[in-house]
């Protein structure tokens, strides 16, 4: 069901011209049709933050329910910002305090970059657990995705996540180790997620803290979990949300961010590394002789590169969507309707 352009963000008119359905707030005000709000905490830097918000509004508003969905995007204090960045922030983004003030009925927390071995070391910890605390009392389901799982893990189980040795950066396949749980009412059991990063939650950790395992990969180890209740909050370690072309680590090198990355696992086929690598050479050699570096070649690549965790992705959003709706109560300030148990929200949907 549709998206609703409740505001002036420019992530609206993108959903439209890729084919999402976007309603405008004066048509939405004329349809019978009750209204989700759902929070999106972007945490990720000024290169990726917009994109980030299509990736996840694509996410939401492809999802089958019988909702208009109002997507309110906010951030936290503490992370590094361009000036352009903070402008289009403080033109386009809620504030926490009305957030909190008005409710949601389920919350979306995007990964993010750090800069310290520890994550509570970094300046926007401290805020971001802040919301998390308010979240978990007050809205009806929290999805986090990659840092933000490690950092909800440090909070609530004082566990911190396990160094890899090298990057976990690749597409790998998956299986549902849990597959009557509603969430994943019509996944298949075998499917593919991408991974992006250089830490862990292992699972014998998600255990230990009471968590259920969801979905798991002999590879890349623990992709979901959910809390003890099954439902309050939803834990990836991978990153559903991606685009076919989201695994581009190669510009932040020639960008001075970090080394030359390996390719991601699984993921470049014979003709695109055979581009990627012409494209090395080329740039190398320009900033060699301090030339501008040539264009990426995104549209030469694109042909090679497969989405095989999209459908996924929008079952296991559609599944979340479609719970959120049933539980939540008809105020966003409150949690869920009446008869529901906080502490067993599930309780009739799960099998046995």
């Amino acid at each position: 069901m549709p998206i609703v352009e409740h505001s002036r963000l420019p992530t609206f008119g993108a959903l439209r011209r890729q084919g999402l359905t976007v309603i405008s707030r004066e048509d939405a005000q004329h349809q019978d049709i009750r209204a989700l709000h759902i929070g999106l905490l972007n945490l990720m830097p000024d290169a990726a933050l917009q994109l980030t918000e299509q990736q996840f509004m694509r996410l939401v508003g492809g999802a089958n329910q019988i909702a208009q969905f109002y997507v309110h995007c906010f951030t936290v204090d503490g992370l590094p910002r361009s000036a352009a960045t903070r402008a289009y922030i403080a033109e386009h983004y809620e504030d926490i305090a009305s957030i909190r003030a008005q409710g949601l009925d389920a919350l979306i927390i995007t990964g993010a970059n750090v800069a310290t071995p520890r994550i509570e070391q970094e300046a926007f910890y401290s805020p971001l657990t802040e919301v998390m605390g308010w979240a978990s009392e007050n809205v009806t389901s929290v999805l986090c995705s990659c840092l933000s799982t490690h950092a909800l893990m440090k909070f609530l189980y004082q566990i911190d996540r396990t160094r890899l040795p090298r990057k976990q950066w690749g597409v790998y396949s998956h299986r549902a180790v849990a597959p009557q749980h509603p969430l994943l009412r019509g996944v298949n059991t075998r499917f593919d997620v991408p991974h992006s990063r250089y830490n862990t939650i292992t699972r014998e950790q998600f255990e230990q803290a009471g968590l259920g395992i969801l979905i798991e990969s002999a590879e890349a180890g623990v992709h979901a979990a959910v809390s003890a209740d099954q439902f309050r909050q939803v834990y990836f370690q991978g990153h559903p949300e991606y685009d076919a072309n989201s695994l581009r680590e190669v510009l932040r090198h020639f960008a001075g961010e970090r080394d030359l990355p390996a390719f991601p696992e699984h993921y470049i086929p014979e003709p695109a590394g055979v581009l990627i690598d012409a494209y090395l050479a080329a740039a190398g050699q320009a900033r060699q002789e301090g030339r501008p570096l040539p264009e990426f070649p995104e549209d030469r690549l694109a042909p090679f590169l497969d989405n095989t965790w999209g459908d996924t992705a929008r079952t296991i959003f559609d599944n979340w969507l479609g719970l959120v709706y049933q539980l939540t109560n008809l105020d966003r300030r409150l949690p869920f309707k009446a008869g529901i148990d906080p502490h067993r929200p599930l309780d009739g949907l799960l099998p046995g």
